[in-house]
């Protein structure tokens, strides 16, 4: 397998440094642009055309949900993961309505982000569970008058499979608590988001709290 492409963006050196050395050794990360800031963020994304962009939240001038922003309307299928700590929970819900396709908090274990990083890369979003609940609650959408549109029907896996996601497990905790393959669990996501007429994880948890699937 090629090693997984990835931009960090972040505007403390020290941080960005370390950073850098902890993914580096990892055989499956190719580290192939940096930036401090937003705005050089998106002219060294636009040279080196990465797969995942590692962006800090609190960036000093163009914002981390801005520049997802910016990154999701030019590169639609580049995916980004936020940088976040505890009490950034707005911003972090922004990020996501911005189009990241998840967050990560600060001080996280290597392994942890080379997870996450592999995760949104083979089409999954990431979602901490120290912040679901809040992230779930602030996505809870309640159906207007004589608009509630019957349900598509999922199968007693795929409602599982939702109910374990909306706790924050990601692709590869899903498959070992269900004792299935990570291959598997992407294709029954992929059933789910079909169904559901959705395009990822957060929008389909969305859904499912709508239609009284998963309680918060």
């Amino acid at each position: 397998m090629e090693p997984i492409k990835v931009y960090v963006v972040e505007d403390q050196p020290k941080i960005l440094k370390n950073l850098i050395k902890l993914l580096g050794g990892f055989g499956e990360i190719d580290i192939v642009g940096k930036a401090l800031s937003g705005e050089e963020s998106l002219e060294g994304i636009a040279a080196k055309q990465p797969d995942v962009v590692l962006l800090d939240l609190g960036l000093p001038q163009m914002s981390g949900i801005e520049v997802t922003r910016e990154i999701k309307k030019k590169y639609p299928r580049l995916e980004v993961l936020i940088f976040t700590i505890f009490d950034e929970e707005e911003k972090v819900m922004e990020a996501i309505q911005a189009g990241a396709s998840g967050y990560l908090l600060k001080g996280m274990e290597a392994e942890k982000i080379v997870e996450a990083i592999r995760e949104v890369k083979d089409g999954g979003s990431v979602i901490q569970p120290s912040l679901a609940r809040s992230l779930l609650r602030h996505f809870q959408v309640q159906p207007g008058p004589g608009k509630e549109e019957p349900f598509p029907h999922l199968t007693p896996r795929e409602v599982e499979i939702l109910q374990i996601i909306a706790k924050g497990l990601s692709n590869a905790e899903a498959a070992l608590v269900l004792k299935i393959s990570r291959a598997t669990i992407r294709t029954h996501l992929e059933h789910i988001y079909a169904k559901m007429s959705v395009s990822n994880r957060v929008e389909a948890i969305t859904e499912g709290i709508r239609q009284g699937l998963i309680d918060i």
